[in-house]
């Protein structure tokens, strides 16, 4: 058996070839101009292949794939041996990752099927133009600060309201011309956002598990649609830990001897689908006594911040066995599921 770790390039890659009383066989390839099919033809059925997790890994492992007995894709938070060398080189790095694969030591990356990857860059598409709606308005709230004018952010959302307070002011020539370029791009990024809505929604309803969740009062159609993609397929987790692990909502745990220090949550995972899960749990418990009360009595002693993280943890369970067990709530406030 050879085990063989590759160091990818969106160019290029660089390849360690490990194999029982043979000599180590490092080389470098371009990924086109015929690099990948010199690779694929000296490829043996029983090889085993890792390959630190780039944004074409996905690709690249597809095409590895038949001609191999396997192919892992290196989790980079949980394998840091590559990122805190000392030296590191592409051949450094190709050797580390074919020595740990020999010694079946590499955290493997969790991959999403195609359906829930395309729909998750939607998702994340739709939030780099929601970041820059916001940060349209902001420039413009400081137009009218600037000017000794107040005026809330909210009065700008809407198109109406962003008309009525521009010409509530006599402006400068090149201000004007700010004005109205920054009209035109919060018009266009209003109808962007509203078709990937609509395309992530429409997506996101032939998903297993969209009935389910939006059954639970406080999710909607989008954050159905960003749960679904985040978390993929619900049998890889067994338990609600380990998915609260995986969204990085869980505590940080530092350990030694018999000192034991419990800190922040981790945020380790999707930051998009950390957000939803908090917004969602707003609008929550209104509705859920128990996530109601469950909030206050944590606010009472921790602050707000902490018990609207722990209610999250709390409504991330019930996601966890909604989709588990393919539950459909009926009354989500009393808890009754439909027969």
């Amino acid at each position: 058996m050879r085990y063989i770790g590759i160091d990818l390039h969106t160019n290029s890659f660089t390849l360690c070839i490990l194999e029982a009383g043979c000599a180590e066989r490092i080389q470098t390839l371009p990924v086109q101009k015929g690099g990948l099919e010199i690779l694929i033809k000296d490829l043996q059925p029983d090889d085993e292949v890792a390959i630190e997790a780039t944004g074409n890994s996905t690709w690249f492992r597809e095409q590895l794939l038949p001609h191999v007995a396997r192919v892992l894709v290196i989790a980079p938070w949980q394998f840091e041996v590559i990122r805190r060398s000392v030296k590191k080189t592409d051949k450094h790095d190709a050797r580390a990752i074919a020595f740990f694969l020999s010694k079946d030591m590499i955290p493997e990356a969790r991959l999403k099927s195609a359906e829930h990857t395309q729909l998750s860059s939607l998702i994340a598409t739709r939030d780099q133009l929601v970041k820059l709606r916001v940060s349209l308005l902001n420039k413009m709230h400081g137009l009218f600060v600037r000017h000794g004018l107040k005026i809330k952010k909210e009065v700008l959302t809407s198109k109406v309201g962003f008309k009525r307070a521009v010409s509530s002011h006599a402006w400068d020539v090149l201000e004007q011309v700010e004005i109205e370029v920054i009209a035109d791009q919060l018009e266009s990024i209003h109808q962007s956002c509203a078709r990937l809505k609509t395309e992530i929604t429409s997506f996101a309803k032939a998903l297993p598990g969209y009935e389910n969740l939006i059954s639970i009062k406080g999710i909607g159609p989008l954050s159905a649609a960003v749960f679904l993609c985040t978390i993929g397929d619900i049998e890889d987790f067994a338990k609600t830990g380990n998915l609260a692990a995986y969204l990085g909502i869980v505590p940080r745990v530092s350990q030694s001897n018999d000192s034991q220090r419990v800190g922040r949550i981790t945020k380790r995972g999707n930051k998009i689908a950390r957000t939803t899960l908090v917004q969602c749990t707003l609008i929550a418990k209104r509705y859920s006594p128990y996530l109601r009360d469950f909030y206050e009595h944590i606010k009472k002693t921790r602050g707000s911040g902490k018990a609207i993280i722990a209610t999250a943890r709390k409504l991330l369970n019930t996601i966890f066995y909604t989709l588990k067990k393919k539950w459909v709530f009926e009354d989500f406030t009393n808890f009754k599921l439909k027969t």
